[in-house]
């Protein structure tokens, strides 16, 4: 299912646009579909990095001397 959107453009850009006839609605399609990947990526890591950061990495140095002196 799909559905419509309207957006008013300046008469400038639209006399613009029609001179450089193109699939524009299927171009805005493209561009709307990988702002909202961006957007939603962006969320993806905002709720991420508090996590990450609680996280620790033991210290790995006891462990390469032991297999060092192995």
């Amino acid at each position: 299912m799909s559905s419509t959107v309207t957006i008013r453009l300046p008469r400038g850009l639209k006399e613009k646009m029609r001179r450089h006839p193109r699939p524009w609605s299927e171009e805005l399609r493209t561009y709307i579909e990988q702002r909202i990947r961006a957007l939603e990526l962006v969320e993806a890591l905002d709720e991420i990095e508090p996590r990450a950061k609680k996280r620790t990495v033991p210290d790995s140095t006891p462990l390469i001397r032991e297999d060092r002196k192995r």
